[in-house]
């Protein structure tokens, strides 16, 4: 099935277009769905390439009355990708399905960018998503594959985040940016997965983990959060070779490795937790002084063995398209922190005033 417009009215749970059986594959089409868009049933061996998605019904309706835009369901070995889709309920909604590749997809102002349940032996890559209540909901997949994708400026709701994964294990997520998002990654009761190389920039929360155990993270990059990363319940888990804008570390060897590990103090999580307008206090003078008095049970706390000095970004996209691997090694340099660069103009400035002063009381 190609090429085709279609004006659907139907209301959800009615699709536009609903396929069973196996081998088929849908592309070009132009649908716009005032219920769901693509719904495959027991459909095996599909390809679903190359489609425009769009809501037709009223901005102001609830999430119950809108349908997804691709919805699988018992779909082995299918293939979903460079879709474009955009207001629908979830964009893209997999369940029970094995061996599935999600790869090249866009999707704006959903509830779910990408929503996965009870799927095994899958792949979700270089998918990008904005303005979404969540960009990715892993939900109880193993032996999965999240990479190179791209989640900003998810923070519309107050269960906002880049990339939840719940009830994840044995998966690999590496390579993804989550940027500007009111929690980066959302890791609860997963374990044993590699979480590399992603770029976790200007969010509210870093990384939250909630009943996470046994979990690797290796060379990620934090840059400019409010809070780098928040744990609760949650042991075992492995931070190593990680970039933090936040520490200031000691490299005696040169080897782009601090000698000193890094600790993520929960001092202003916990402060804010019992009273969220402190946050008005964020980097203050007297908070970073509070929080670098507290040390209550520092022992427990979250630590980087390893931090690295400067970011170094692995060459994962390279490798997924000239067939090649390794790792950009090239120091970009340790970026001040905001708070650094004010305090320099600040101490300038006074520096300036009291030489002035001075001057003119002479």
């Amino acid at each position: 099935m190609e090429g085709f417009t279609i004006e659907h009215n139907g209301r959800q749970p009615a699709a536009a277009v609903q396929i069973t059986g196996s081998n088929n594959e849908v592309s070009d089409l132009k649908l716009r769905t005032k219920g769901a868009g693509l719904l495959l049933r027991d459909a095996t061996t599909s390809v679903i390439r190359n489609n425009s998605i769009q809501w037709a019904g009223a901005s102001t309706v609830s999430s119950s009355q809108k349908g997804n835009g691709i919805d699988l369901y018992n779909s082995h070995n299918s293939r979903i990708e460079g879709n474009q889709i955009e207001g629908v309920l979830d964009s893209i909604y997999v369940e029970n399905s094995r061996n599935v590749a999600v790869n090249n997809n866009r999707f704006i102002q959903t509830r779910y960018g990408i929503h996965c349940m009870y799927i095994d032996g899958s792949s979700v890559t270089n998918n990008t998503g904005e303005g979404n209540m969540t960009g990715a909901m892993i939900m109880g997949v193993k032996n999965t594959v999240i990479s190179g994708n791209t989640f900003r400026k998810q923070s519309s709701n107050v269960h906002s985040q880049g990339i939840l994964l719940y009830d994840v294990h044995q998966s690999k997520i590496y390579g993804n940016t989550v940027e500007g998002n009111r929690v980066g990654m959302n890791i609860a009761e997963s374990s044993g997965n590699e979480i590399d190389d992603n770029g976790v920039i200007s969010n509210f929360v870093g990384i939250q983990m909630v009943l996470a155990e046994g979990n690797q993270f290796t060379q990620n990059r934090f840059v400019s959060n409010v809070i780098d990363a928040s744990t609760m319940d949650s042991k075992d888990n492995i931070l190593k070779e990680n970039y933090w804008d936040s520490f200031q570390g000691l490299d005696l060897n040169q080897d782009g490795i601090s000698e000193l590990s890094y600790a993520l103090n929960p001092f202003y999580e916990q402060v804010i937790s019992r009273n969220a307008a402190y946050q008005l206090f964020f980097q203050s003078p007297g908070m970073v002084f509070l929080s670098e008095l507290h040390s209550e049970g520092k022992s427990n706390w979250t630590t980087d063995e390893s931090p690295q000095m400067s970011i170094v970004k692995k060459h994962t996209e390279v490798a997924a398209t000239s067939g090649t691997s390794g790792t950009d090694r090239t120091n970009v340099g340790t970026r001040p922190s905001p708070v650094t660069i004010i305090g320099l103009l600040l101490l300038g400035l006074s520096a300036s005033t009291m030489i002035y002063m001075g001057v003119w009381r002479k």
